[in-house]
């Protein structure tokens, strides 16, 4: 029997927005670059963009669709406090829309070995594994890593003393992604000695056998050594290396016997083989390797003492993941900014990083720590541990308004903000060109492949000049044109006499692609519709407005009444 595909609902849950897909406008007073260059590995095309971070995704989807190796986020965890800097207290079917609506475009931005890590705590960690499951699919499950914020004891807990948040990790295709390796601890490396004085150095002892899976069969194996000894696996596992692979290391003296040569043999794991690849990450991560909340604020302290950010994250947390998900030069998104901690660890890394953040400590936090960065006076944090000197820069970007915006009469008109560049730019995204404007030709303004682009006017054109443009254009390419209006000639006898050229008309062509005119779908609660009702019907058994649950697939379990509402209400 076909299992049910289980699934995440809420109350609004089909509602999507139609967002904008604005354009970035960037601010060469805000950016910084360093003087001069210091490594030949400096990046300086990072961006931090300043605006609501669900506009600013989409923004970067015409460019970054597919090219981001590594997305952190830290999102507001919706635990009821009230922070200074975020208002941290959302309905659960809110917040996970807000979610799902800002995760679907992280998906498509990730390119196919790329993952995802998000730190959450356990108000909504379990909400938000089922919501990634439906996205990410439930196969592309890497890990709930389980971090140690906290190394003290809350004394006055009313429960139990928390001291854990979780960290879960999405790979967009599990099965061809592997996270690499970090680099051994001195604890480790004392476990391996050379009591033999074997010529590739110290080794530690490990089993020639391996616990058997299910889907093996047992069979007959032993194998006889040069010095006699009849070696076979014990009941219940299988041996790790194939006979021709014993044969090859009991000649290179690479299988130990113990001290008396009388024991069951071992295989002798040498520590300079292991430091070449690494170890495997543990899914606890302890303070002591990754940082702390104390030492998180420590370090943002550093930055802003008067006005310090309250819930950021070590730079060693940022680093463990960092190293695990990428390598130099590997973009890293973080949409989530807060107080720059992505983009000040990236950075230190020689990664590439965009960070998005719409809160004022987008200038007072993250602007000045960056600085710091780039000019290497930042030592705190990672910094000693990189030998960073300083270095790159980024660019500032704030989202363009909207393009349209209703006139006194409550009509529909292009911005009056927009000139005539940045509506063309602004026209490409809505209609999926690359804005690439010719030199020379003035109405290739953007293009979809080698033969075919958009041209972007507010004039009238005449039948002359769509005449003019069709012979320019050519049989063998195709001209999007978008203007304000066309005369001696209507759109159907424009395609007769011109099949190389498609019309549309500014605005009304495009007034039903986007919501217009909104700029913040921001997590802040203040900005929310908390009371609105919801135009769909509760059908038997569905979570309430306070309520999020698990529902089966039509498309697999048509039983009705039996959505249920696992997850309880936590109103």
């Amino acid at each position: 029997m076909t299992q049910p595909k289980l699934e995440l609902t809420w109350i609004g849950k089909s509602h999507r927005p139609k967002l904008e897909p604005r354009i970035l406008l960037e601010d060469p007073a805000k950016s910084h670059h360093a003087a001069t260059r210091v490594t030949d590995h400096d990046q300086f095309d990072n961006r931090l963009i300043f605006g609501d971070n669900l506009l600013a995704l989409r923004a970067l989807e015409a460019e970054f669709t597919g090219k981001i190796k590594c997305v952190f986020i830290d999102p507001p965890y919706n635990t009821g406090s009230a922070f200074t800097h975020y208002d941290d207290g959302l309905e659960h079917s809110i917040w996970l829309g807000l979610m799902r609506d800002r995760l679907e475009i992280i998906r498509r931005l990730l390119s196919d070995d790329g993952s995802l890590w998000i730190t959450i705590d356990d108000n909504e960690c379990h909400y938000l594994k089922v919501l990634c499951d439906e996205l990410f699919g439930r196969q592309n499950f890497v890990a709930n890593a389980v971090w140690q914020k906290k190394y003290t004891i809350a004394n006055d807990a009313k429960w139990l003393s928390d001291n854990h948040d979780h960290v879960l990790v999405y790979a967009i295709n599990k099965e061809n992604w592997r996270p690499f390796r970090l680099a051994r601890s001195e604890d480790m490396d004392k476990r391996y000695t050379n009591p033999d004085n074997h010529p590739k150095g110290a080794w530690k002892a490990t089993p020639l056998y391996a616990k058997r899976t299910g889907s093996e069969k047992e069979q007959a194996f032993t194998f006889t050594f040069k010095n006699g000894y009849t070696w076979s696996p014990p009941r219940g596992n299988s041996p790790r290396f194939p006979a021709e692979k014993l044969r090859q290391m009991d000649e290179n003296n690479e299988i130990w016997f113990g001290v008396n040569g009388d024991t069951a043999p071992s295989r002798k794991t040498f520590l300079s083989e292991l430091k070449i690849s690494g170890t495997p990450s543990p899914t606890v991560w302890l303070h002591g390797e990754v940082g702390n909340n104390h030492e998180a604020r420590e370090e943002v302290k550093a930055i802003n003492l008067e006005d310090s950010f309250s819930t950021p994250k070590p730079e060693k947390l940022i680093k463990r993941i960092l190293e695990l998900a990428t390598l130099p030069g590997d973009w890293v998104l973080d949409s989530f900014g807060g107080s720059g901690t992505t983009g000040a660890v990236a950075h230190k890394m020689g990664r590439k990083w965009i960070m998005v953040e719409l809160g004022d400590h987008c200038h007072t936090h993250i602007i000045p720590r960056l600085q710091k960065v780039i000019d290497g006076s930042d030592q705190g944090g990672i910094s000693k541990a990189m030998n960073w000197a300083g270095g790159g820069g980024f660019r500032y970007y704030k989202l363009a308004p909207s393009l349209l915006e209703r006139d006194r009469w409550g009509n529909f008109t292009i911005n009056p903000d927009y000139n005539a560049a940045m509506m063309s730019e602004a026209l490409c995204k809505q209609h999926g060109y690359t804005y690439a404007p010719s030199e020379t030709v003035f109405w290739q303004q953007g293009y979809a492949t080698e033969r075919s682009f958009l041209y972007a006017t507010t004039q009238n054109l005449s039948f002359e000049q769509l005449q003019a443009l069709a012979e320019e254009v050519g049989e063998h390419s195709s001209l999007l044109i978008i203007a304000a209006a066309w005369r001696g000639i209507s759109g159907e006898e424009a395609s007769r006499l011109w099949p190389n050229l498609t019309l549309k008309k500014i605005p009304n062509s495009i007034l039903h692609l986007c919501e217009w005119g909104k700029d913040d779908y921001s997590l802040n609660v203040a900005n929310l519709p908390m009371a609105q009702p919801v135009d769909e019907p509760t059908p038997v058994g569905r979570a309430s407005a306070r309520q999020v649950g698990l529902k089966s697939d039509p498309q697999q379990d048509n039983t009705s009444g039996t959505q249920a509402s696992l997850f309880g209400d936590e109103s």
